[in-house]
């Protein structure tokens, strides 16, 4: 029987994994994300030009071979700072969805398996939180903790494990409703009905035979909270309350080029280009699993 099972699953997957191929959105989405991670990962280990090194003679110069992106008003080098960037931005974005997914996924598992006034309680909770006014309260928060948390964990990590959590913690609403959504559903389902009456305990039924058939919806809703971290966190560093200024994050980067637009625009095209091309790759990703995952389809 569980060879039998674990034989549907691995075909389920195979079958989503045809229809994903056949997105060319979704499939330039994935390709585009590998690449970007990849080099990030590897690239600075051949391109060792210096992130930090100023070179005022070198200031505001435009793309060429010596530096391929050019370099901003100190004089270091943009390919460089993007690739760096790309690291702290992307870690932010990851580290924001798993907080988003876990917050949302305990959330509605909750309400959606036990309903009644637990139900009723958390989602007041949650429309609580979806209309709270996101960006003002961002700014807000981090104004008043940045410096808390760089004393606690260092200019860099304190930012950042706070960034992390007020992003993953004001993202998780959506999260909550749709898997409370599937949970009302499937707890109906004769399978729950057979797992309970052979004694299944309400933990096991949620987290073992409910969940994973809610696994698809969340892996979707995962893929598009990462674009939406990485927006956000560039937010937050254009307007200069993000990471500290020698920390090169691409918002960072757009906000040092916004009084450089008309004489060196390379400064704010290449990180801007970073932001658009990681977010647009994300979304094609998680329309492709949505439409790959969709049983209906």
């Amino acid at each position: 029987m569980t060879n039998k099972t674990n034989q549907v699953y691995s075909n389920l997957w195979l079958d989503s994994w045809r229809k994903f191929k056949r997105d060319r959105t979704a499939v330039f989405g994935l390709v585009f994300i590998l690449l970007l991670s990849l080099s990030i990962i590897f690239l600075p280990f051949i391109y060792q030009t210096s992130v930090d090194k100023i070179d005022f003679l070198s200031a505001s110069e435009a793309p060429s071979w010596q530096h391929l992106f050019g370099t901003n008003d100190l004089g270091q080098d943009q390919l460089a700072r993007i690739l760096q960037g790309g690291r702290v931005s992307l870690s932010v974005g990851i580290a924001s969805m798993l907080v988003a997914i876990f917050l949302g996924t305990l959330v509605g598992a909750i309400a959606g398996f036990y309903g009644g006034i637990i139900d009723n309680i958390l989602m007041r909770i949650t429309d609580l939180f979806l209309a709270l006014p996101q960006l003002p309260l961002l700014l807000l928060i981090v104004y008043l903790f940045r410096e808390s948390m760089k004393k606690i964990a260092g200019a860099e990590l304190g930012v950042f494990i706070l960034i992390v959590l007020l992003i993953g913690g004001l993202n998780w609403m959506s999260v909550a409703r749709l898997v409370r959504a599937n949970f009302l559903k499937l707890r109906e389902m004769e399978f729950v009905s057979a797992a309970r009456a052979i004694g299944a305990k309400p933990s096991r039924l949620m987290w073992i035979h409910l969940f994973p058939n809610v696994l698809s919806v969340i892996i979707v809703a995962a893929t598009l909270a990462v674009g939406n971290a990485i927006i956000t966190e560039s937010t937050l560093s254009f307007l200069g309350l993000g990471f500290p200024p020698d920390v090169p994050t691409w918002g960072r980067m757009l906000f040092e080029a916004k009084d450089f637009l008309t004489s060196a625009p390379h400064m704010a095209i290449f990180p801007g280009i970073a932001i658009f091309l990681t977010v647009l790759s994300i979304n094609y990703i998680g329309d492709g699993l949505r439409d790959a995952l969709d049983p209906k389809s």
